[in-house]
Order: C-alpha cells, then sequence, then structure tokens
C-alpha cells in the first residue's frame, strides 16, 4: 500500500474533525491487544471449523444431497455402512451421515446447529481479510474517546450479515436435499455436474461485473469507508459494521455460492476461498487479477458442467 495504516488514520481523522486532537499509534497498546485478540479469535474459529469438518456429518452442498434414499437400495446402508449409494460418489449418503444435521430436514435445532458452525466458518474465513480495517477503526475509536470494545461491536455487526446469509444457505440446503431427494440415480448424476458448473460459471462471471468492482473497492479502501461512514458510539460501530458486511457480501457471495454448491465444510474449497478473499482486499492485485480469478472459475466450470472433470476438492 503507498500509504501506512496509520497515516491514512490521520487522514480520516482530519476529514473527521470530532476525533481530532489526539495521536494514537495504530499499534499501541490496545492496539496490539486487539492485533493479538483477532489472531487468537481466528485460530480458534479455524481450530473449532476444521474439527467440525472432520467429525460432524455437514451438508456436502445444494447438488450432492438427498441422493441415495433407503427405498433404492433395501438395507444396503445398513449393511455397507458409510459407503456411497451412486456413481463416484456424486450426491452420497452414508448411513451415518443420514442421522446428520442436513437429514434433520425443516428443524430448529438443525437450524441453530448450522447457524453456529457456519458463524464460526465466516469468523475463520473473513477476519483476516476484514482485519486491517478493524485494526484502524480502533486506532480512530481511541481517537475519539472510545477503545476496543468499540471495535468488537463493529466485527459483531459485521458477523451478523454473514450470520443472516448463513441462514439462507440453510434454506437453499434443505431445497436442494429436498429436490434431490426426488431424483433417481441417473437424475443426479446428470444434475449435480451441470448445477455445480453453472454456479462456478456466475461466480467467474461475476467477477467482471461493475458491482462487483463497486464492492470491492469499498472493502480494499479501509479509510474511505471509515472517513465517508463513521458514526460514533457502540451502535454506530456495529451499524458500520453490518455495512461493510454487505459491502463484503456483494464482493463475495457468489465465491461463497461455490462453497456452497461444492460442500459447505470443504476444507480446500474453504482455505482457497479464504486466500483469494484475502489476496483480493489486502494485496489488491487490480482489475487484471479479478478477471484471472474470474476466467479461472468460469473454463473450470464449463469443465465440470459437461462431465469433463469431476468438481475437485468436493470434501
Amino acid at each position: 500500500m503507498p500509504r501506512s495504516i496509520g497515516a491514512m488514520a490521520d487522514a480520516g481523522m482530519a476529514a473527521n474533525p470530532a476525533l481530532a486532537g489526539q495521536r494514537v499509534p495504530l499499534l499501541e497498546r490496545g492496539g496490539r491487544a486487539l492485533l493479538i485478540s483477532l489472531l487468537l479469535v481466528t485460530l480458534a474459529a479455524w481450530a473449532v471449523t476444521l474439527y467440525q469438518a472432520r467429525t460432524m456429518d455437514m451438508p456436502m452442498g445444494i447438488a450432492l444431497r438427498g441422493a441415495a434414499v433407503p427405498s433404492e437400495s433395501p438395507g444396503m446402508s445398513d449393511s455397507m455402512p458409510g459407503m456411497d449409494m451412486t456413481p463416484s460418489g456424486v450426491g452420497a449418503v452414508t448411513s451415518a451421515g443420514m442421522s446428520g444435521m442436513d437429514m434433520a430436514g425443516w428443524t430448529w435445532s438443525g437450524f441453530v446447529t448450522f447457524l453456529v458452525v457456519w458463524a464460526v466458518m465466516m469468523a475463520a474465513m473473513m477476519f483476516p481479510a476484514v482485519a486491517p480495517l478493524l485494526l484502524m477503526h480502533r486506532s480512530m475509536a481511541a481517537r475519539g474517546g472510545a477503545g476496543s470494545a468499540a471495535t468488537w461491536a463493529f466485527a459483531s455487526g459485521y458477523l451478523f450479515v454473514w450470520t443472516l446469509v448463513g441462514a439462507t444457505t440453510w434454506a437453499l440446503v434443505q431445497v436442494g436435499v429436498e429436490l434431490g431427494s426426488r431424483l433417481g440415480s441417473a437424475g443426479r448424476g446428470t444434475v449435480a455436474p451441470i448445477a455445480l458448473g453453472t454456479t462456478l460459471v456466475v461466480a467467474g462471471v461475476y467477477q467482471f461485473t461493475p458491482i462487483k468492482r463497486t464492492c470491492l473497492r469499498q472493502c480494499q479502501s479501509p479509510i474511505g469507508f471509515l472517513m465517508t461512514r463513521w458514526q460514533p458510539g457502540y451502535r454506530g460501530a456495529v451499524r458500520m459494521g453490518m455495512t461493510h458486511g454487505l459491502y463484503c457480501l456483494g464482493c463475495c457471495w457468489a465465491l461463497f455460492a461455490v462453497l456452497v454448491a461444492a460442500g459447505v465444510m470443504s476444507i480446500a474449497w474453504m482455505l482457497l476461498l479464504t486466500v483469494i478473499v484475502f489476496a483480493e482486499k489486502v494485496f489488491r492485485p487490480g482489475i487484471w487479477g479479478q478477471r484471472l480469478i474470474g476466467a479461472s472459475f468460469a473454463a473450470l466450470g464449463l469443465l465440470v458442467a459437461v462431465s469433463a472433470i469431476d468438481m475437485p476438492w468436493r470434501v
């Protein structure tokens, strides 16, 4: 970045006279404590997410679940636990998975469990990219007499937006489960690659759109966002966090649609998307970087849709 975060924070103070008059280094004691706390929270969220991915029967994805119903192969799930019931494992449901979260249907317990898992996963994936903004917010809040508590209020507002996205995702997964259960094995084998490929193509094309660039600019410029959106107090911090979360959603929703289609708890896709989101927001690869990512996703989607290749890193 051409200017240090501290210098940009000072520029932000000049644009907000009510906060000016005090010089607080970005990583003074409170800033260092916030940075360490963010690191610990992120590491803990990743640890919990990885544990959940390895131990919980999570929904694999809209196109992949609801495949093997007991009526198609009576007794097989009991005699061969854990074995895929469809060719290449597409849409497979294991005997263990039949008691998992995705088989719970439209229940409050399944909804709450999924929402908690999703919120932890979003904290793991998104906090690294939003950390510069949180540090800058803490520095500016300190100049206004507030501290890290206001910044955590900002983070809670940001995470609240992504938690609402998780609620929508749960509903879509449940609909996908029900639709998948109505198809035969042959139908699922045909629909799954088309659905996955289409999702990848949409994510790729979205990288080229003006709304993607507009939202990404807001995410790439913490000082610009804080200068134009600053609101004092804890409620103001929550509202700013929600606003930034909406910009972030506008920037990243298509990428996370790939995660939902490929597998909500696919570790490989979680790591890949975390790297992409972090690179776009922090390293700012420019429009050609966005286009390269978009073209790569679109090309992969076309190959998957025509069954030239299987969906990589599905689990």
